[in-house]
């Protein structure tokens, strides 16, 4: 049997929205996207796994007609990994609200400073600036 297109864009919609989430700077909202993500994952998990059949069980199925269970154990390991990270990510939240006052993801300090480096395009003065040349590697120190 085929699988269900419908769930499969389904579930690709929501990675689509679950990523466009996750690199927003709220914590709430890359909260709302990791668990949007995982959804459209076990989704794409189950409609993968194919059609549903009998329970794996010798004797009560043919062969033939039983479901894999191993997708469904795959889910059920996600779900469980989500709701921990989703704690994670809800405890981080309302830390930050508790000190700042809001749940957004301030500018790294040395991030910024290293980006007006790049900007301005200089350099360290450790820096020392190697030549590949036909002899061998030159160091010229400025």
């Amino acid at each position: 049997m085929s699988p269900n297109v419908t769930l499969a864009i389904i579930a690709g919609a929501l990675v689509a929205c679950g990523v466009y989430l996750i690199t927003e700077r709220s914590l709430s909202r890359i909260l709302m996207g990791v668990m949007v993500a995982g959804n459209g994952v076990n989704l794409l998990f189950l409609v993968a796994s194919g059609a549903a059949g009998g329970p794996p069980l010798i004797g009560t199925t043919p062969k033939e007609q039983m479901s894999d269970p191993l997708p469904q154990a795959m889910v059920l390991t996600a779900i469980v990994i989500a709701l921990a990270t989703s704690a994670f990510l809800v405890t981080m939240a309302y830390r930050s609200f508790q000190l700042n006052g809001h749940d957004e993801v301030a500018d790294d300090v040395e991030d910024a400073r290293i980006r007006e480096l790049a900007e301005a395009d200089e350099a360290s003065d450790s820096f020392e600036e190697i030549r590949f040349t036909d002899t061998g590697a030159d160091v010229v120190s400025e």
